[in-house]
């Protein structure tokens, strides 16, 4: 466990700042928003937002040099979160306007949400709204992840027209049914954390999703 509940959030100009800001407040995060590479490589937890395309957050943080210090940061076994589109970035390619590389810290690929069910109806695209969550049936479990603390069928809000393609189904702690079709909600390896919903978004469920992660 980490001491304290300190936790940096990256400002790479990509991300709802201030309600992510004042969520991890309010679970009593001592939260400070940095650009600086420095900081961002020694803070005791991380936290990676991201609303857009996959290619322009990636674009966006190498071009601040923020990507070499969250891939150490990675690896120092600290407690990371990525979410919406931070979630995917963690991801090693993203097929949203072509092929962009990722992160590379989660085996998978980020792709479109199928727009035509298997029974040729139409799904509602982009997914918006509210969701349950559900164990991913080749998970770890949710026992010691940021999960630990929500019941199966918990419902979270979404905002996404891309889902993620975990490269190990194990990496998979969370799903949600969009139409017919299993969202990739919530991932997790190791320090390694990321939810396709926005938990400061998502009432008391996603507030008891932050706290956890700051006592990771």
């Amino acid at each position: 466990m980490s001491a304290g509940r300190k936790v940096v959030l990256v400002d790479y100009g990509v991300g709802n700042l201030l309600s992510v800001s004042r969520a991890l407040a309010a679970c009593g995060g001592e939260v400070e928003q940095t650009g600086d590479p420095a900081r961002v490589a020694a803070a005791d937890r991380l936290v990676l937002p991201g609303v857009g395309a996959f290619g322009d957050c990636m674009a966006e943080l190498e071009r601040r040099g923020l990507g070499e210090p969250v891939r150490r940061f990675a690896g120092t076994g600290r407690p990371m979160l990525g979410i919406c589109v931070g979630m995917q970035i963690l991801f090693e390619t993203g097929e949203e306007f072509g092929s962009h590389a990722g992160l590379g810290l989660l085996p998978g690929a980020v792709g479109a949400i199928p727009p035509v069910a298997a029974d040729g109806t139409r799904r509602k695209i982009p997914h918006i709204g509210w969701n349950a969550l559900r164990p991913a049936p080749a998970g770890r479990g949710w026992a010691g992840s940021i999960l630990e603390d929500v019941a199966p069928g918990e419902s979270v809000y979404f905002v996404h027209s891309f889902s993620a393609r975990p490269g190990d189904d194990g990496d998979r702690l969370a799903e949600a049914d969009h139409d017919g079709f299993a969202v990739t909600a919530a991932v997790g390896r190791g320090n390694l954390f990321g939810c396709q919903f926005h938990p400061e978004k998502s009432g008391p469920v996603g507030l008891r999703i932050l706290s956890r992660f700051l006592a990771c």
